[in-house]
């Protein structure tokens, strides 16, 4: 039916933000093909479930309901998504890029021998001439993400199998609502013609998630130290200041890599992406791989030592400086303004 389809993850009741941001997106995609938003979500006691994706401007809405269905297995959810897809055959797919989407997409791929792209930062809709061919290709998707190691930005397009499936990391998308008001029509699957019963043959007896004690996607002031902060004893000044400012820490890669603040904290291409309405970057050269997962903050201050590094073309301000004399200037002169 050549729709833009969402594969829609559920934790305790409630669609997951990744899912909620790709339905955006999705619907924006939609509306530049002039075809329909699909989504479908898979689990047990998915009452009233509707009413969470409805807003985002999904038109059909496709729901396997079964006891055996969550948590999450690979087995019985690939057989689902990949026949279903076979029998609607979207346009394009789109999954979260989080363990289950990392898990699920590449199986789905597999069985319908069709192009994935990981990671996507960015995705658009256009044409593209294949001169060998002579042939152009309209309405293709555009899958955007860094690729040898960061250093360019690949532009991924499958011309010829469908679909054009991708995974997108949360917090890269924006989550919208279209309309409150929004109705679209449900499917339920008959989820015995969709699976067998060697699908079922691991069982998930138990489950522990240990929530993260570190909440920096939903910060709206950020520190971020890289690895120019030099020790992780100098991140004590970054960790003082965000307590100051009532904001989080957190970190690029490299300062991770070299054990100066915990992996939970990182921000870029393999960590957290951020969109804080204050983004500190101390120490911080800027990378593309960083910069994929901060560069939507509304703005942008940059501690750097070095008035060449790549992170100062895209600051709204730059404090050319070392961050031992900065950030305690900071600290002073906040404290004492705010008393």
């Amino acid at each position: 039916m050549n729709n833009v389809i969402v594969y829609c993850e559920i934790e305790d009741g409630n669609i997951v933000d990744v899912s909620l941001e790709l339905l955006t997106k999705g619907r924006s995609l939609a509306d530049l093909l002039n075809v329909q938003l699909d989504a479908v979500i898979i689990g047990k006691e998915l009452k009233g479930i509707e009413q969470q994706v409805y807003p985002f401007g999904v038109d059909n809405l496709y729901v396997a309901e079964d006891s055996r269905l969550y948590p999450y297995e690979t087995l019985p959810h690939a057989s689902i998504v990949s026949k279903l897809f076979e029998e609607i055959k979207p346009e394009i797919a789109l999954f979260g890029a989080t363990s289950i989407g990392r898990d699920l997409a590449p199986r789905i791929a597999s069985a319908l021998k069709c192009g994935l792209t990981a990671d996507c930062t960015s995705l658009e809709i256009g044409e593209h001439e294949d001169k060998k061919k002579k042939k152009t290709y309209k309405d293709l998707l555009f899958q955007i993400r860094p690729a040898f190691g960061g250093n360019i930005i690949a532009t991924i397009i499958n011309p010829e199998t469908r679909p054009q499936m991708a995974t997108v990391r949360e917090g890269v998308m924006k989550k919208e609502i279209k309309s409150m008001s929004y109705k679209g029509k449900i499917t339920k699957l008959e989820v015995e013609k969709y699976v067998r019963e060697e699908d079922f043959v691991v069982r998930i007896l138990d489950r522990h998630i240990e929530k993260s004690k570190v909440n920096i996607k939903n910060s709206q002031i950020i520190i971020s130290g890289g690895y120019g902060v030099g020790s992780k004893e100098n991140f004590d000044l970054l960790f003082e200041l965000a307590d100051v400012l009532g904001g989080e820490v957190g970190g690029s890669r490299a300062a991770v890599d070299a054990g100066y603040i915990t992996h939970e904290r990182q921000i870029g291409q393999t960590g957290v992406t951020v969109r804080p309405k204050l983004y500190i970057a101390c120490g911080i050269s800027g990378a593309v791989q960083h910069r994929a997962g901060m560069d939507q903050s509304a703005m942008i201050i940059s501690i750097n030592k070095d008035p060449e590094a790549p992170i100062n073309q895209i600051a709204d301000y730059a404090i050319i400086g070392d961050i031992g004399t900065v950030l305690p200037k900071m600290i002073k002169y906040y404290k004492k303004n705010t008393k």
